[in-house]
């Protein structure tokens, strides 16, 4: 790859700064997709060492790509995502990761294919965090930017996806106390 095509993918990648997510921050801003995508990252970082089996590079890398799609697309939060959306946001995709250098195409094709087959440990890790990050982003977020199914969504989503761990099992019912936390705060007020 020379500098050219590496500043192309970079000025594409670019576009998740700048493409609003569903969730807010803290302080009620709108998070990007960037930033939802780098603290992914950062979680599995620091679970290096509650899964010293698993090849945590690759699941930072997973973590790191998996929302490229949302560069042509935006952001459709998952609760309204239709298989139409993640047709053409996979089609786009496909398409600019077809257009890379040969050896960025073939590290980034064999990635969203492991991470499409969910099969791997390492891909069922990536798809748990990503799951897990919005619940946890949500609990952070001011409550009266909640959307209604928010308030059952947030009891619910992601136990599935992290069922085929204890340790985060046990992470998805430290977030599941946070949310009927915040709930219990909002009645009392």
């Amino acid at each position: 790859m020379n500098a050219r095509e590496f500043l192309d993918i970079l000025h594409v990648a670019e576009r998740l700064k700048d493409t609003p997510r569903h969730c807010t921050t803290t302080k009620g801003r709108r998070e990007s997709v960037a930033e939802h995508s780098w603290r992914i990252s950062l979680m599995a970082m620091l679970l290096r060492h509650e899964f010293p089996e698993l090849d945590i590079d690759k699941v930072v890398d997973m973590c790191l790509i998996h929302d490229l799609g949302e560069c042509f697309t935006g952001d459709i939060p998952a609760f309204i995502k239709t298989d139409s959306d993640r047709e053409t946001e996979d089609s786009l995709l496909r398409q600019w990761v077809n257009s890379l250098p040969p050896e960025v195409s073939k590290d980034l094709s064999a990635l969203y294919e492991e991470m499409d087959a969910q099969e791997t440990q390492e891909a069922k890790l990536y798809k748990a965090l990503d799951k897990l990050e919005a619940i946890i982003q949500h609990n952070e977020s001011p409550i009266d930017t909640w959307e209604e199914h928010e308030y059952e969504l947030n009891k619910t989503y992601a136990f599935d996806a992290a069922a085929f761990s204890e340790w985060l099992t046990d992470l998805r019912k430290e977030i599941l106390a946070d949310t009927l936390e915040k709930i219990e705060r909002e009645q009392i007020q």
